[in-house]
């Protein structure tokens, strides 16, 4: 049975869970069924969109989930554990993660065979729904993955990208409850992520972590530094996510290894602070990494981390820079851990519509069978990675 303990200290063993619930996405339903869910199973962090009714959403289910935890462990799910992290996601310019797909669905030719609406992985495009006579993009549950734009036989299907406003990040970072924050970069935007960095700076000694997220780029290395000592000196736990295939984790496994590229490319730069993989993670990210051996497997920070002393050489080498990482700190999932979930949302929607009645929203929790087959499920992908804690 796999012990959960305090979020800070899965970082610093290796076992880091991070539920990506998406920056964009804001259907409030799923926020708070994924959010109970996940971290009833174990999860050591939360991360959400930076919109306040998402926040409420999900902090309304860590504290359902706290009125869960004594059941939970009843059930095998693992010792009563510390809330999760509560973080929202920040940009300091345009980034697929903060984008919805938009189309005016009464240009749509009728006898199109609509593949937009089958290959959707959150069912965000609907013809006629069942709740009313909507169709189009439901915006609430647009995450941006973008897999519709080539699926448009038309190419009538554009995005519409928005970009956090330095001045109304303050309020949102000073959430009560918002522990962390993320902000996605890109190479070569450095006088935008300074600009964003001061906007939070006065507050993020109240942060617990904070995560840069930054795709592969030339001169990455060069780039992550420069945004280090910018950053510095800063107290809060900090992530370097190598966001390898952004939102691809559910289309197969292949998808994980652009994110284990990325780590090792990020591993070499050898940057204080902690590597987690995102973006293309799935069911096969921990057995690649335990393959490769790039998993912490349980070590304290620190331990092992010296190289060895060369052949001849008189003195023992100078000790690793602070929170050096040797290996793989943690993992975070996204669009695989909402997919593996998809059913039991599904459920629930469902029972939303009674013929031509709709019903309020029904909360997972009101649903005793379904809300543990949810945490079933979600347990089944968070105790991969917790599993190594054990070793």
């Amino acid at each position: 049975m796999t012990d959960h303990i305090n979020p800070i200290s899965s970082l610093k063993e290796g076992h880091w869970f991070k539920l990506i619930c998406g920056a964009s996405f804001q259907h409030l339903p799923a926020v708070s069924s994924l959010t109970l869910a996940y971290t009833l199973a174990g999860a050591d962090c939360i991360d959400v969109a930076a919109d306040p009714a998402v926040i409420a959403a999900a902090q309304s289910a860590l504290q359902v989930a706290k009125d869960l935890a004594g059941d939970a462990e009843k059930r095998g799910f693992g010792k009563k554990a510390k809330s999760p992290l509560l973080m929202v996601s920040l940009n300091d310019g345009e980034d697929p993660h903060f984008r919805k797909a938009e189309f005016n669905s009464a240009v749509c030719p009728t006898d199109c065979d609509r593949p937009c609406e089958k290959i959707c992985p959150v069912q965000a495009i609907v013809f006629n729904g069942i709740k009313n006579d909507f169709s189009g993009v439901v915006s609430q549950k647009c995450y941006g993955c973008g897999r519709c734009l080539p699926a448009c036989p038309y190419g009538i299907i554009y995005t519409r990208s928005y970009v956090s406003t330095p001045g109304a990040i303050a309020p949102l970072v000073m959430s009560s409850g918002v522990d962390a924050v993320e902000i996605h970069t890109k190479v070569g935007r450095l006088t935008e992520f300074k600009r964003l960095w001061q906007a939070i700076s006065p507050w993020v000694d109240r942060l617990k972590v904070v995560s840069i997220s930054c795709p592969d780029g030339d001169n990455l290395t060069d780039y992550l530094h420069a945004l280090y000592d910018l950053m510095t000196p800063i107290n809060s736990a900090l992530i370097w996510q190598t966001d390898g295939r952004p939102m691809s984790g559910d289309i197969g496994d292949g998808t994980t290894h652009a994110a284990v590229k990325l780590a090792q490319k990020v591993l070499a730069a050898k940057l204080p602070g902690y590597v987690q993989l995102a973006g293309g993670t799935n069911s096969y990210t921990v057995a690649k990494l335990k393959a490769m051996e790039l998993l912490r497997k349980g070590r304290l920070l620190g331990d092992s981390l010296e190289t060895p002393r060369r052949q001849g050489e008189k003195f023992p080498p100078s000790p690793p820079p602070p929170l050096l990482p040797s290996s793989i700190s943690g993992i975070a999932y996204g669009s695989y851990a909402r997919v593996l979930l998809s059913p039991i949302l599904e459920q629930l929607e469902t029972k939303e519509v009674n013929k031509a009645n709709v019903k309020p929203t029904v909360r997972l929790e009101e649903d005793e069978v379904l809300l543990w087959q949810a945490v079933e499920l979600a347990y089944s992908l968070v105790s991969q990675l917790k599993s190594q804690q054990e070793r």
